[in-house]
């Protein structure tokens, strides 16, 4: 072998070698879960824990969970020892809680209110948390269909999102909405990106509940967002078809990957 082809050779390796490196210090991949338990009527935590293994979340958004114990049950078959319960019933029903399940420790737990019409109150529970030295605030929610001026998520896109501080922003739960919706137009009005249409995913004949019934008319109403100014995007993703459904809903996941370093826009 000459010595130009030993040089391509080695610029060649060196490319490569480049590219991983960058691949693994400059992007963060997140693995994210959301799924509407129907308060547990239909499953236990174990069940649903074991359903998540193969997806090897990070971290999960649970609707309609019960109160106590059941989010840290999942936790405790996925290995996953952090979770927080929202304090507010969705409509004052029973062990209609919000809750986070993560596998690095949450801090500063907070809930919001959302005002709307409709299956009052409807709540946002909110945590942050650090993946590899990257702070995140992950929001998990359960709100009613509303418009796009009448409604619980209006009033999450111009009510809580702009006062958060944290420059990565992940929201997760059943919204009561399609994507394309103008409730769902107004959170994404205020830079909030939807997996679904990262994916490319046609949504016109899938649906997230009734999970029950297979004519399934409500549609995709769970979902999965992030804040635009982050520099994410979703790689991987999709409803979770179960043979034997858990809950009325399909859970929902989806593999996002973000830059470490923010894009300079959003340093700002």
């Amino acid at each position: 072998m000459n010595n130009l082809k030993i040089t391509s050779l080695l610029l060649l390796v060196a490319t490569l070698v480049s590219a991983r490196t960058w691949a693994t210090e400059e992007a963060l991949i997140i693995r994210v879960a959301t799924y509407n338990v129907e308060f547990g009527k239909s499953t236990t935590p174990e069940e649903v824990g074991e359903m998540l293994k193969s997806y090897q979340p990070d971290i999960v958004g649970f609707n309609e969970v019960p109160d106590g114990d059941w989010t840290s049950r999942v936790g405790k078959v996925l290995g996953m020892n952090h979770s927080h319960v929202g304090k507010v019933s969705s409509a004052n029903h029973r062990n209609k809680f919000k809750s986070i399940l993560s596998r690095t420790p949450l801090r500063d737990p907070e809930e919001f209110v959302l005002k709307g019409r409709g299956w009052n109150p409807a709540t946002a529970v909110k945590a942050m948390t650090t993946i590899k030295g990257v702070d995140f605030a992950f929001y998990s929610l359960h709100i009613c269909t509303s418009g796009k001026t009448d409604g619980q998520a209006y009033h999450l896109a111009t009510g809580v999102l702009p006062k958060e501080k944290s420059k990565r922003i992940i929201v997760v739960g059943d919204f009561n909405n399609k994507v394309g919706d103008e409730a769902m137009m107004s959170v994404r009005a205020v830079g909030m990106n939807s997996t679904w249409v990262d994916l490319g995913i046609d949504l016109t004949h899938k649906f997230t509940w009734d999970a029950f019934d297979k004519k399934g008319k409500a549609g995709v109403i769970d979902h999965i967002l992030y804040n635009q100014s982050s520099g994410g995007k979703a790689t991987k993703g999709g409803i979770i078809e179960l043979e034997k459904p858990l809950s009325d809903h399909k859970p929902v996941w989806a593999e996002i990957s973000f830059p470490k370093k923010l894009p300079s826009a959003a340093k700002k």
